[in-house]
């Protein structure tokens, strides 16, 4: 069987370390434990991610988020910044799916959509799992002729599979 594609969005691994969330960190930390370190899905980020963690100012923190970059199993995209990929972004934020001040959101969403994840995974309810927004960016890849079916998801939807 093939195994789920999963872009992560920059806050899952943000997640690994929230104290101030401890039921969502620990929801993520299972999944980091018994999903992406056992292979179960091939598991994404880009240059974007690296980006975000880069800019963390706490550098303790941006070491911690690091660390999780280097010891799990975590590949680059394929296809990074891109031409292809600004113009994606920019419909989103054009169309008002992704506020103009959440342009890292736009860009991890045209990213996943252009390397065909099946999953992006986020903890971000606000502009990116949610139905309102799911149904919005369904229609604009549909119109754009991107095809491929992307689930926005948090990881509390892939570690109940319930397998």
């Amino acid at each position: 069987m093939k195994r789920l594609k999963i872009y992560l969005d920059t806050c899952i691994i943000n997640f690994l370390f929230a104290e101030d969330a401890p039921q969502l960190r620990d929801v993520t930390i299972d999944f980091f434990e018994n999903f992406v370190q056992t292979g179960k899905y091939e598991v994404y980020i880009s240059e974007v991610v690296v980006a975000e963690i880069e800019a963390t100012k706490d550098l303790d923190k941006r070491s911690k988020l690091l660390d999780v970059l280097r010891n799990y199993p975590i590949q680059f995209v394929t296809e990074g910044m891109s031409p292809e990929i600004e113009r994606l972004a920019d419909l989103y934020l054009q169309q008002g799916i992704i506020p103009i001040k959440s342009q890292a959101d736009a860009f991890h969403l045209a990213i996943a959509v252009a390397n065909q994840m099946d999953i992006l995974l986020t903890w971000n309810y606000k502009h990116l799992a949610n139905v309102n927004r799911k149904h919005r960016i369904m229609q604009v890849n549909l119109a754009n002729n991107y095809l491929h079916p992307l689930d926005l998801v948090t990881p509390l939807e892939v570690i109940n599979d319930g397998i």
